[in-house]
């Protein structure tokens, strides 16, 4: 399978290179290491050598290679994820376990000599760089006195103490230059794993806020549309259930269509703000008529509880063309503003002004109902109140807030009220509308 090429972070590159490297390294040490032990058996056991019991010895070098062989196979398994035995505990057992075997292998014979060099590696790895420069030492002593010995020479020749020496000292500059970019692939690694987790983090977090804004969005719609909807009808329905209890068939059946009309509607409002479109009462219609339809229909629901409200609206300077967003709020405001106005202010009269002020946008719903005491609603908006009081306000302030606007409600017992949106034009709005 093939996937498209997505651009990947440099670190990961980095981590990747350093990764690569390093496996390469690997392989070469383990190469080298089964390649000096092969050559160190064949020549043993090649005629005319001059070894000691060489099938003793070759035992020997096998029992060295299954050894080695055994740590490097279970580090490798444990490291890719396939064991759960952590052998990185008993390193350095079976390090001395294989410098052990090399050493016997060296005093059976000289031709084993070589193996210290990918040895040389493993100790500057595994040890504390004192130690291991100690070992590595001990060991290039080790096999100067093994070439001198198989030499015969009453002493070494020049060749015999420079070449170990030589090798130790490459050994040891290539070994702790792979120690530090072990070192730095681990760091890369380990930051690699936690900007991966942080990315998932972020990603949750995110899913997270997503679901709640959505969830936020829903009970603002549901509040400000189904939730007035059905009250209607309930009003509806008791009208004309009282006007047939008095025989008064054409007021039941125009409550009735009412109903239907009003169900209908809010059936298109459930569809749309589940899809997360714009009301369908700005459908191919402007703001103002949307409005001027609502102020109808709330007279009607007014009448049909019993209750003689008049509602006008009133358009004040040059009518421009709206964001969604914007029509959306104000629309939703003016719904849950005259839904109180009719179920909880007992008005007379209720006046919408839509003003348009180049810049901004302003919408006042006024009525000369009982009024109410504003902190007392700010109190309730807080407390959160099982049966949705103050969900209201709190909703209307979310909508304006989200298009950078602002808020204001003015009342007192007595005195009516008037809800004041002020929705700037000119900057950037959120999308209260979906």
């Amino acid at each position: 399978m093939s996937a498209t090429p997505a651009r990947v972070p440099l670190n990961a590159l980095e981590t990747a290179s350093s990764a690569a490297i390093l496996r390469v390294l690997r392989v070469t040490l383990h190469t080298g290491f089964a390649a000096l032990l092969v050559v160190g058996v064949v020549r043993l056991l090649a005629p005319g050598s001059r070894g000691y019991f060489p099938v003793l010895w070759a035992a020997l070098a096998l029992v060295l290679a299954a050894v080695y062989l055994t740590g490097t196979v279970l580090e490798h398994r444990h490291a890719a994820g396939h064991i759960r035995f952590n052998p990185r505990r008993y390193a350095i057992q079976w390090l001395a376990a294989v410098t052990t075997l090399w050493v016997l292998l060296l005093v059976g014979s000289a031709d084993f000599a070589w193996l210290a060099f990918p040895l040389f590696f493993l100790h500057l790895h595994l040890l504390p760089r004192r130690a291991a420069l100690l070992t590595i030492t001990l060991m290039t002593a080790a096999v100067i006195a093994s070439q001198w010995s198989a030499s015969g020479e009453p002493a070494p020749h020049a060749a015999a103490v420079v070449g170990p020496l030589f090798g130790a000292a490459f050994a040891v500059v290539t070994g702790l230059a792979y120690v530090a970019l072990y070192r730095e692939a681990e760091n890369q690694r380990r930051a690699a794993d936690e900007l991966r987790r942080t990315r998932q983090e972020l990603a949750a977090s995110q899913h997270e806020a997503g679901v709640l804004a959505e969830r936020e969005r829903l009970a603002r719609e549901i509040h400000d549309t189904l939730a007035q909807g059905l009250s209607s009808i309930v009003l509806l329905g008791r009208s004309a259930e009282s006007s047939l209890a008095h025989g008064d068939l054409s007021t039941a059946a125009s409550r009735v269509a009412q109903m239907q009309q009003t169900a209908a509607e809010n059936l298109a409002e459930a569809r749309s703000f589940v899809r997360g479109l714009s009301s369908p009462q700005l459908n191919d219609s402007t703001l103002a008529e949307a409005l001027r339809r609502l102020c109808a229909k709330t007279e009607s629901s007014a009448a049909a509880g019993g209750v003689a409200l008049r509602c006008r609206l009133e358009v004040d300077g040059e009518p421009a063309e709206l964001p969604q967003p914007h029509q959306v709020a104000l629309l939703r405001a003016t719904q849950a503003s005259l839904a109180n106005v009719r179920e909880h202010a007992r008005a007379g009269t209720a006046v919408i002004t839509l003003t348009f002020l180049g810049s901004e946008v302003t919408l006042d719903i006024y009525d000369d109902g009982v009024g109410f005491d504003p902190s007392l609603a700010v109190r309730t908006q807080h407390d959160g109140g099982t049966d949705g009081s103050g969900f209201g306000l709190r909703s209307l302030q979310a909508r304006v807030k989200a298009l950078h606007g602002s808020l204001d409600v003015e009342s007192a017992p007595g005195e009516g009220a008037v809800v004041a949106i002020r929705l700037p034009l000119d900057g950037p709005a959120g999308d209260a509308g979906e």
